[in-house]
């Protein structure tokens, strides 16, 4: 691991820390569910009316030593029904941290949050403010979408299924060499709620992602992870739900040995007062 990613990891681990400790002394709200962000699959929740959520999330590779944070804010708009966020990256690898592209997004809540199945199909355009030839970015605007459901098994197990794609029409390597590239995902995971603020995650995520090698030519290559993780709860009296949590990808068929840890840290509050 570099130095710097060194001093994001331990600032992040100490952080949060920090906040369980600060959260347990001043906790005296009753248990309120977890309705949280999965780490690396889309939960089909949109933000409730009034309620704006922050995430952090860091993600270092073991075998690689590079590393990536995000920084997401979900924001309701106008009700849950429709939801806009936006997500900043920062990308260590190389041992120098660079800015990514930009997501932008909106999600509609097709179906649920009431029910036991839910659908908040998402649309993302995706700012190229990354470095394509620092391999950052993709050198063009491009546009996402993916579908997540989700599905409430029993009352302490729910499922979560993603199915995605991304295309970059006039994507580059840095080199002046564009293409058209075409990107899938795909990913499912089980949350297993033994108590209203403490969860434990299995989640699978596959992807197949094209870059430019060429102009008009591009090479693709597959990944597929599997993460045990956990994650936990804090509720203050003042409304405020702290939730860290951590996970361990595991690189499995075209990734074995691609290995990591993923810290994962949110804050979720009102910012209006609701009827």
């Amino acid at each position: 691991m570099t130095q710097r990613a060194g001093r994001v990891l331990v600032a992040l681990v100490l952080g949060g820390c920090a906040l369980a400790a600060a959260a347990r002394a001043q906790e005296s709200a009753p248990p309120a569910e977890i309705a949280d962000n999965s780490f690396l699959i889309e939960e089909a929740y949109n933000q409730e009316r009034g309620v704006v959520q922050h995430i952090s999330t860091f993600m270092w590779s073991r075998s690689t030593h590079s590393w990536l944070y995000t920084f997401t804010q979900e924001w309701p708009l106008f009700g849950q029904r429709s939801q806009l966020s936006f997500t900043v990256p920062l990308d260590g690898a190389g041992g120098k941290a660079r800015i990514g592209d930009v997501a932008l997004n909106y999600r509609y809540q097709l179906a649920g949050p009431a029910s036991r199945v839910s659908a908040s199909p998402r649309i993302s355009v995706l700012a190229p403010t990354g470095s394509a030839a620092a391999g950052v970015g993709a050198g063009g605007v491009g546009l996402q979408a993916n579908l997540p459901v989700s599905v409430e098994v029993a009352p302490s197990l729910v499922t979560h299924w993603n199915a995605g794609a991304t295309l970059t029409p006039s994507a580059s390597n840095g080199t002046g060499a564009r293409a058209t590239t075409t990107s899938y995902n795909l990913g499912a995971s089980a949350i297993w709620r033994p108590l209203p603020t403490f969860h434990f995650m299995l989640e699978v995520v596959w992807s197949q992602v094209e870059a430019v090698v060429g102009s008009g030519v591009t090479t693709d290559e597959r990944e597929l992870l599997i993460s045990p993780g956990v994650r936990w709860a804090h509720n203050l009296s003042s409304g405020l739900q702290i939730v860290p949590g951590i996970a361990f990808p595991i690189g499995v068929g075209p990734s074995r040995g691609d290995n990591a840890v993923f810290l994962y840290l949110s804050f979720e509050h009102a910012f209006m007062k609701t009827p």
